[in-house]
């Protein structure tokens, strides 16, 4: 009697750098959700949903692929007197990604993990400081920040998009 041989799938594995820019995806999509940051100049922005939590927005560079930016609430650590927590993050327009470049102040990737980590520590650190922004963008999502709350600081006006500036200019 001819015995039948189960059949396996075979599904492919994601490596760990596929993983990561998978994250550097999502992040990117869930920021121009929230915040459209491609289409603001760079300046200091603030998102209020009336919770005692602003949101703080810094657009620092705009260049033609990427814009640099920090996100973090509108507030000090009462300790180091810096934004606490915070996020800098390249966001690659070409690319359609967004990552996480450091976290805290003057604690860049080398300072967190040395000057010449093993690949797979650098990788699991983009990892987790990536992750903690995609959550982090969730949170603010769900909390009612988006494009709408977010004003130029210091400002009445919402902040406009260039769709938008376009249309007040002419």
């Amino acid at each position: 009697m001819a015995q039948a041989s189960p059949r396996i799938e075979r599904i492919p594995r994601l490596s760990r750098l596929s993983w990561l820019m998978g994250l550097y995806a999502e992040n990117y999509r869930h920021l121009v959700r929230l915040f459209e940051p491609a289409d603001l100049m760079p300046g200091s922005y603030v998102s209020s949903v009336g919770d005692g939590l602003d949101v703080r927005l810094d657009v620092i560079e705009c260049h033609p692929y990427t814009v640099e930016l920090r996100l973090t609430y509108d507030f000090a650590d009462p300790v180091t007197g810096q934004p606490d927590p915070s996020a800098y993050v390249r966001l690659y327009r070409d690319a359609r990604q967004a990552e996480t470049t450091h976290c805290y102040v003057g604690r860049r990737w080398q300072d967190v993990v040395g000057m010449y980590p093993p690949p797979a520590e650098l990788i699991s650190h983009r990892m987790r400081m990536n992750t903690f922004l995609g959550k982090w963008l969730e949170y603010l999502a769900e909390r009612g920040h988006g494009v709408a709350t977010l004003q130029r600081d210091g400002d009445a006006a919402p902040a406009p998009s260039d769709a938008r500036r376009a249309q007040i200019a002419g």
